[in-house]
């Protein structure tokens, strides 16, 4: 019998005013997979992932994460689901008045109470795991290049050796070199930890690299999923057109006239 999914979400809107965002999301992330989410700007998929961490909620439908329900979650019992996850932000996000150790470790230290000098070990270890040496560690973040800043977010999003991961745009503002190393890493993490994770990104290098199975959202809806490997051959004009980026097809972009 097939297991059921890591992560799923049925029927899920989201609207802010008159505009909706997710307009009935179907989404399903078996465990221990890599799911990448293409898709244009605008099309709801920080948003997606903002429903699933609960930081947003959903007008309707359910996420279930193994299994339980993850709506309206307060107390003790979102904090311990929250315990469950590790997060790689767009811009990094890294705290400017704190040590690249400490930012590694906040999540150690402030969300589980760890005592400091074991949340730095663990801190000094997940560094050498991105590539980068100890020493690094006393550094703080204005002192680093855009590349080693996301490896540092990619440490803290390990840090607690988490059973599911969120990548936000992983690559953004990387040049094309750094960009595949960041890629490797997030492999490398993901498949180490055995985790399952899920990605955001219009960067298709990107989603193939670090991508088991691909999904497209547009105009707050999955119009497609299925294996990374399938994805030049989804038969589906929507996914053809962004993920050769080509002007012309029915995805029309909004353009402003003076």
């Amino acid at each position: 019998m097939r297991a059921a999914p890591h992560i799923l979400l049925k029927d899920v809107k989201k609207s802010f005013g008159p505009k909706q965002v997710l307009n009935g999301v179907d989404l399903a992330v078996p465990k221990g997979r890599s799911l990448v989410v293409i898709g244009g700007s605008g099309t709801g998929k920080s948003v997606l992932i903002k429903c699933i961490l609960g930081l947003l909620r959903p007008d309707s439908g359910t996420i279930e994460v193994a299994g339980e329900n993850a709506i309206g979650l307060k107390g003790d019992e979102r904090e311990r689901f929250l315990a469950r996850f590790g997060m790689l932000f767009q811009g990094a996000a890294l705290f400017d008045s704190l040590p690249v150790w400490e930012n590694v470790a906040f999540g150690l230290i402030q969300g589980r109470r760890m005592e400091r000098g074991r949340a730095r070990d663990i801190a000094i270890a997940k560094l050498g795991q991105v590539g980068l040496a100890a020493d690094v560690g006393r550094l703080y973040p204005a002192e680093l290049s855009g590349g080693m800043q996301k490896r540092v977010g990619l440490a803290r999003a390990i840090a607690a050796d988490p059973e599911i991961i969120f990548f936000d745009e992983p690559t953004t503002g990387l040049d094309p070199i750094m960009a595949d190393v960041i890629n490797n890493l997030i492999v490398d993490c993901v498949k180490r930890l055995g985790a399952t994770a899920v990605s955001i990104t219009h960067d298709m290098a990107s989603a193939r690299k670090i991508a088991d199975d691909i999904a497209m959202i547009h105009r707050g809806r999955i119009i497609w999923q299925g294996a990374a490997r399938d994805v030049d051959r989804s038969g589906n004009d929507h996914v053809e057109q962004f993920i050769h980026g080509r002007a012309e097809g029915p995805i029309q972009m909004d353009v402003l006239k003076a």
